[in-house]
């Protein structure tokens, strides 16, 4: 299976992109990891509504350009799951002949609707908002923990 993580934005944290690299690591075991950065589009400091859309609209291309198999949307809108319903929503799509999924963690602003619309899934870790760099690491550590459920590991507790 390959799984592809498509983030708008760079990791500018060591600790962070040693996280990271830590999980990539970990799920060579049980997939092949590309993680895709898109470039964030520059916005001023107070941008107008109509700014912060062309900017989205402009990743979104970047995005869906990227995006193959299923796609999951991580959005404000999107529900929350446990993490053994997540081990069945990676697990799933192989028996149903998918070969990839990607992942998308948009900007400080967001997804474009269209992106959103063309997700198969559109999950939330939480009401609460979390940094995108640390969604990232977040959601590296979930899609392994998923895998280690299918497989019966013992890391899941």
């Amino acid at each position: 299976m390959r799984v592809n993580l498509i983030a708008v934005g760079k990791l500018k944290e060591r600790w962070l992109r040693e996280a990271c690299e830590e999980y990539a690591k970990r799920l060579g075991r049980y997939c092949k990891l590309q993680i895709i950065e898109l470039n964030e589009c520059r916005l001023p400091e107070s941008p107008s509504d109509g700014e912060i859309q062309k900017a989205l609209q402009t990743e979104a291309e970047q995005i869906l350009r990227h995006a193959e198999g299923e796609l999951f949307a991580l959005c404000i809108e999107g529900k929350s799951c446990t993490s053994e319903a997540f081990s069945r929503m990676l697990t799933e799509p192989a028996l149903r002949g998918c070969s990839a999924l990607s992942f998308v963690i948009g900007s400080s602003h967001g997804l474009a609707p269209q992106v959103k619309q063309a997700a198969q899934h559109k999950l939330s870790f939480s009401p609460m908002t979390f940094p995108h760099q640390l969604a990232r690491v977040m959601l590296l550590e979930q899609i392994y923990r998923g895998y280690q459920i299918a497989e019966g590991g013992k890391y899941h507790k």
